[in-house]
């Protein structure tokens, strides 16, 4: 077993780790189908606008080309102003919680964990309640939601760190910890609703995630976030690979696995916290996409990690045009079309969990 995380960890001849010239082949599908995802993203609407028209506004942004678009001004604002943004915190958000769910899935070496496994959906519903319920009129306040989201992620993220490393640090315990500050913190958000019922709608609309308020001011706060966070997580992949053969066998091979543990969750944790402050809470997706990329390539978070980013962005871009499409002019909550999807794939990842565990 070391021998062959030590060939895994160099990338020469492990089984499931395909070379270099095998990796480029499903990483530029994956481009491909983000760059697809985006340009349906920004065509389908309400407002009929084609894609050769989209490609050549594009264009006609990129100083020096001598492009010029004929979209009328009302169209222009309908793509740039509208769709644009959505579109692209749809790509953030969906590429950041399936990489999230891929890198809790290598660090706790379980394909049924997600972006919310250490408490951060408990603690960011939680955070948006308590804004809901007691901002009063400063609810109306474009960041508070979001920041309060964000704190309460966060901090339940801590609070599991924290306490998990009471028992160990291990794997395990860290699970358990999550497991019981997300228990904990839904049980203060359940009290709290019930002492502000008419703020349950608000609250239940945030939870059920939606991406139909988004705007580039939205985009310009989580970016920072999630770019930084996926640079460092995508750097960490090979140690990825080296902690799906167990904690001793990593330490074995020079491999301080209490520091990459704790690297990778505190850059999935802000990452994710961020996504979730400004879509709500959209699940299902940190575990359908890596799951599937598991299923159809292999183990290797060499290939997990940087398609998981990819067709995770591709794949909550598409989800949000049927959410908006679906019961035009009205729209569905995100969550629920990723739960229509992630649900029945739940059942396959349960009954296929055991034959990827060690």
């Amino acid at each position: 077993m070391i021998a062959a995380a030590r060939a895994r960890a160099r990338g020469e001849g492990a089984v499931g780790v395909p070379s270099p010239a095998r990796r480029a082949l499903p990483i530029a599908a994956g481009v491909v189908f983000l760059a697809a995802s985006l340009l349906v993203g920004l065509a389908i609407g309400p407002v009929n606008i084609g894609i050769g028209a989209i490609a050549v506004s594009i264009a006609s942004n990129i100083p020096f080309l001598g492009v010029h678009s004929h979209l009328s001004p009302t169209d222009n604002a309908v793509l740039w102003q509208l769709r644009a943004p959505r579109v692209a915190l749809g790509a953030l958000v969906g590429g950041m919680l399936a990489l999230a769910g891929a890198s809790y899935q290598g660090v706790f070496r379980n394909p049924l964990a997600d972006p919310y496994l250490l408490g951060i959906g408990a603690g960011a519903g939680l955070g948006a309640t308590l804004a809901i319920a007691y901002g009063h009129n400063s609810v109306q306040s474009y960041d508070l939601i979001p920041l309060a989201a964000f704190i309460g992620a966060s901090a339940a993220v801590v609070g599991a760190y924290l306490l998990g490393r009471s028992g160990g640090s291990t794997a395990a315990t860290l699970i358990l910890a999550g497991v019981t500050v997300a228990a904990f913190l839904t049980a203060v958000q359940t009290f709290v609703q019930q002492q502000h019922t008419q703020s349950l709608e608000a609250v239940y609309s945030w939870i059920l995630g939606s991406l139909d308020t988004a705007g580039w001011h939205d985009v310009a706060l989580v970016a920072p976030y999630i770019v930084v966070s996926s640079v460092v997580i995508v750097l960490f992949r090979r140690s990825l690979d080296v902690l799906s053969v167990g904690d001793e066998e990593a330490a074995s091979l020079g491999l301080d696995v209490g520091r990459t543990r704790l690297v990778i969750v505190v850059f999935a944790t802000v990452g994710t916290a961020a996504a979730v402050a400004f879509s709500g809470l959209i699940g299902f997706v940190g575990i359908i996409v890596p799951h599937a990329i598991r299923l159809v390539l292999g183990p290797s978070y060499r290939l997990i990690v940087p398609l998981s980013l990819l067709l995770g962005g591709g794949f909550l871009v598409l989800c949000d045009v049927i959410a908006r499409s679906v019961v035009a002019p009205a729209e569905l909550p995100i969550g629920v079309v990723t739960a229509f999807f992630g649900a029945p794939f739940f059942a396959i990842v349960l009954r296929t969990s055991r034959s990827f565990r060690s």
